[in-house]
């Protein structure tokens, strides 16, 4: 472990964000990105992997336990949005099985008073897991919204697999959604790139940053100024080849050029911090990075602002009902299953924001 978990929790403790208003309504917004861990319905989908998540599968998946999971979820988001005073603009999500499991979630009591609102497409992932993302309608007027596929075709980068295992490969998608927050033009990505079971990924994580960060370069040269926020779980840590040679991610602003993306996380992950924890090991695959027009806007346009200790411009999220309070995985994100066993926690996953102010 990087640093003591003490110190980590120490640091996330300080942890503040301070909301103000004009007379134009909200100035600040709330970015972000959450791993839900296998939020899944009980009904069987033919089309999808999900035998596990039934009533008859090897999780025993009863809707008794998808209730404890979905108003779980609803409980993190809820306590984000009394940390912050104001509910997330922008919140993207990912290993949702379908629409409705979203619809459970936002109508959740502790959390309906919000009004989000879901752009969701149902992708090609073998295991049946896609990608989505929540928005307030009331801060952020969609525009239009697109579901990328992998593909392999005009990639730079050396790929292991065969001809035959690409045509065979599944994955989610990449999501997205492109509107307005007040009178200024935004766009926000969500990805689940390939996991790392296995050993595998190598190629295909660093394929599905090129993919997104291509398709980023191609928005901004149809709408110039055009800000933008790729997020989520990339299953890579911010100083891996994906994100620094294939989405270009850099550390500090200071260092971006027009074409780069700002990753705040990288220093974060450098100091230690993590949003999940693997044998010992604190991890940040959970990100959000800023194209240079979020990144370096004039006064009076958004941009992004500091908000951990007036250092850190990005926020891991977590509470103490969120973190195992004890046994082998003390200190650890308190997930759904442990072991094989239901454990009634959260996710495996701490979430993860960003601030954009003006």
């Amino acid at each position: 472990m990087k640093k003591s978990l003490y110190i980590f929790i120490l640091l996330l403790a300080t942890a503040s964000v301070a909301f103000a208003q004009d007379a134009q309504g909200v100035k600040s917004h709330v970015i972000g990105f959450y791993n839900l861990e296998n939020l899944f319905d009980t009904y069987n989908d033919p089309a999808k992997n999900d035998e596990q998540f039934l009533p008859e599968g090897s999780n025993n998946w009863t809707p008794e336990k998808y209730a404890i999971k979905v108003k779980n979820m609803a409980k993190v988001i809820r306590a984000m949005r009394e940390d912050n005073g104001c509910y997330h603009t922008i919140l993207g999500v990912s290993e949702i099985e379908n629409r409705l499991v979203l619809e459970d979630l936002v109508y959740d009591p502790q959390i309906a008073d919000a009004g989000f609102e879901i752009v969701h497409y149902d992708g090609p992932d073998r295991r049946g897991v896609d990608v989505a993302l929540l928005y307030d309608p009331k801060k952020f007027n969609f525009i239009e919204s697109e579901s990328i596929p992998f593909s392999f075709e005009g990639t730079e980068v050396e790929i292991t697999l065969t001809k035959e295992e690409q045509e065979r490969f599944r994955t989610r998608d990449i999501l997205m959604v492109r509107g307005t927050i007040g009178d200024e033009m935004f766009a926000f990505y969500v990805a689940h790139l390939p996991s790392r079971v296995g050993g595998k990924g190598q190629d295909l994580r660093p394929l599905g940053a090129e993919i997104m960060y291509k398709h980023c370069r191609q928005l901004e040269q149809k709408f110039p100024g055009i800000k933008i926020v790729t997020m989520g779980d990339m299953n890579d840590d911010p100083h891996d080849e994906s994100m620094v040679k294939w989405h270009h991610g850099k550390e500090t602003i200071e260092e971006m050029g027009k074409d780069d993306f700002f990753n705040p996380y990288l220093s974060m992950y450098k100091d230690g911090y993590g949003s999940l924890c693997y044998r010992g090991t604190w991890c940040i695959y959970d990100q959000e990075l800023i194209n240079w027009n979020l990144a370096t806007a004039p006064d009076g346009g958004y941009k992004i602002i500091p908000i951990v200790k007036n250092k850190y411009y990005g926020r891991i999220f977590k509470k103490p009902f969120m973190v195992t309070q004890k046994g082998q995985y003390k200190g650890y994100p308190f997930r759904t299953f442990s072991n094989g066993t239901f454990a009634g926690g959260y996710s495996d996953h701490f979430p993860t924001y960003i601030v954009i102010s003006r």
